[in-house]
């Protein structure tokens, strides 16, 4: 299991202090070595979460490295560095497993773009499928056996190359994010950055500074010129995860960005160029927020040139086996543990639910079962008992017909229970806007004085 270092090993590109200072911040040893010492022996003995490497002298034993470090480290992290980048260097060391290829003199946003998007990823270990058809050669790419999935993931990786905008639906925690990064990582921008920014969690006049950056005294506090997410993202992909909560006066904009390839900053003079490609996800029906007026239909058709719809997971049942067993893994992994196994009866009992939550729900269901079961065999009266804790397991008035109000206000209070009160993460579980569910705890507070923290 990888440690919380940061291994630094490029002689003459220096790691900028700010940089080392957010990954102190972060909680990440930082590790810089000059040497000329034995790299992987260094690195079996470190254990780091990401080294940062230094590509040069002949490809052929830069490249003969690599495979030997990949070899020995499946679950390392890399990001590679090159003062004579080439696309057939870069290609080469993404088959490899790195998870960037830049540039030695990149800009120092772009740097940390790439370092904390490395340092979120679980690590490209390749996991041993126990069901034949599979698909999972990377952790954190779309596990499934069943057949509209695989499907779904041929198309992505059709359309991958090209550089058409992708719109992609489905309920809240069924992997639209997993699915975007999977195209991002299938195309040709892959050695480029993946910026992801949600739209619904904030608010109007912030998230329009977050987009398209600011100058400097564009308004109060704008102490500093500001790069924003489309500049950060250029020669990449930009995702833009709930696209329906964005205000209808920033949908104008994004439009306009989509059509003429350039941005205006906050308080900025003139425009500027960005060559991104736009990944939008939503667990809304966009159409039917058309209709109510919430979205436009000009911006909606940029969006959607290639929809992709994710089923939910009570639709791929089969898809449930793969999916628990990879999620067992990957929580015993960073957990150091053996990974548990489930039954066959319990996997027809994960069968038998409905999964609100979809994926997110099963993975928290399997790391709490990580945590908390003793059995290596996971039978379902174990299942039952982490499904169903003493004081939430279902009583007979659960399953009394109530008015719609309290089933709503109970669900409501139910999801920010299991979201340990974040309201973003139990709308999107309720498949609502941040927006809804705030305006619901309001009105909840003010007939029973009640609250809920944020």
């Amino acid at each position: 299991m990888p440690d919380n270092n940061v291994l630094w090993t490029t002689p003459d590109v220096p790691l900028p202090q700010p940089i080392w200072n957010r990954l102190k911040d972060l909680g990440f040893r930082v590790v810089i070595e000059h040497g000329n010492g034995d790299l992987l022996d260094r690195i079996g003995a470190l254990t780091p979460r990401l080294w940062v490497g230094l590509l040069k002298g002949s490809p052929a034993v830069d490249l003969d490295t690599l495979r030997a470090i990949r070899e020995k480290s499946p679950e390392l992290s890399m990001i590679l560095l090159s003062h004579n980048p080439s696309v057939e260097q870069a290609v080469e060391t993404i088959k490899l497993g790195a998870f960037d290829y830049l540039p030695a003199n990149i800009p120092e946003d772009r740097l940390w773009a790439a370092l904390e998007g490395a340092l979120k990823s679980p690590g490209p270990a390749i996991r041993r499928d126990r069901n034949p058809g599979t698909f999972s050669s990377h952790v954190s790419e779309p596990v499934a056996v069943n057949q509209q999935m695989l499907s779904l993931f041929k198309m992505a990786r059709k359309i991958a190359p090209r550089r058409t905008t992708i719109l992609i639906e489905g309920e809240s925690g069924t992997g639209k994010e997993v699915l975007a990064r999977y195209i991002h990582r299938n195309s040709d921008r892959s050695k480029g950055p993946l910026i992801a920014i949600n739209c619904a969690a904030l608010p109007e006049n912030l998230l329009e500074s977050e987009l398209f950056g600011h100058e400097k005294g564009a308004f109060t506090g704008a102490i500093s010129r500001k790069a924003g997410k489309f500049e950060l993202a250029d020669g990449g992909t930009l995702l833009l995860d709930e696209i329906s909560e964005i205000a209808p006066s920033l949908q104008a904009k994004l439009l306009r960005v989509l059509q003429e390839g350039e941005i205006d900053r906050v308080g900025g003079k003139f425009s500027k160029p960005v060559d991104v490609r736009i990944i939008a996800t939503t667990n809304r029906n966009l159409e039917e927020e058309i209709e109510n007026g919430n979205f436009r239909l000009d911006l909606y058709y940029r969006l959607s040139v290639v929809p992709l719809k994710i089923p939910s997971l009570r639709e791929r049942p089969d898809d449930l086996p793969p999916l628990a067993d990879f999620f067992l893994k990957k929580h015993g992994r960073l957990n150091g543990e053996q990974a548990k196994i489930l039954s066959k009866q319990s996997e027809d009992l994960l069968k038998q639910q409905t999964w609100p939550g979809n994926v997110r729900e099963l993975e928290n269901l399997m790391e709490r079962a990580m945590l908390l079961l003793e059995n290596e065999v996971i039978e379902p009266a174990d299942l039952e008992l982490i499904m169903y804790p003493s004081s939430r397991r279902p009583s007979p008035r659960a399953l009394e017909v109530q008015p719609l109000r309290e089933m709503e206000k109970d669900m409501i209070f139910h999801a920010l229970e299991e979201n340990q009160g974040n309201r973003t993460h139990a709308a999107r579980m309720l498949g609502i806007s941040v927006r809804t569910l705030r305006n619901k705890l309001n009105e909840y507070n003010q007939k029973q004085g009640k609250s809920s923290k944020d």
